[in-house]
């Protein structure tokens, strides 16, 4: 290959370089608006945060099947299972008292 024809395919190459992208797995986002706001939620069994941190900054999840529970002293916990699509996904939930 001559020097012009390497030069034409590098300058093809450079040109097409924005048009690709390279990306890894969809990606979800769960957000939690809990009462009260200290409850805690787990995902997978896995603490992810308050109620307050995930109404303000929603967990990035792996999309598909997850098992959310949240909880906090005082009140009955919630499970709830979601199939969470890319985006984001927004569970509101108002944690029922325990009668005293």
């Amino acid at each position: 290959m001559t020097r012009f024809g390497l030069g034409l395919v590098c300058a093809a190459l450079l040109s097409t370089a924005g048009c690709y992208r390279i990306s890894g797995p969809e990606r979800a986002k769960l957000q939690v608006i809990a009462e009260p706001e200290t409850a805690r939620v787990f995902v997978d069994e896995h603490f992810v945060g308050s109620g307050a941190i995930l109404t303000r900054e929603p967990k990035e999840l792996t999309v598909g099947h997850h098992r959310v529970t949240i909880q906090a002293p005082g009140y009955f916990p919630h499970d709830v299972e979601v199939d969470l699509p890319a985006g984001t996904t927004t569970v509101r939930i108002a944690l029922r008292p325990i009668p005293q």
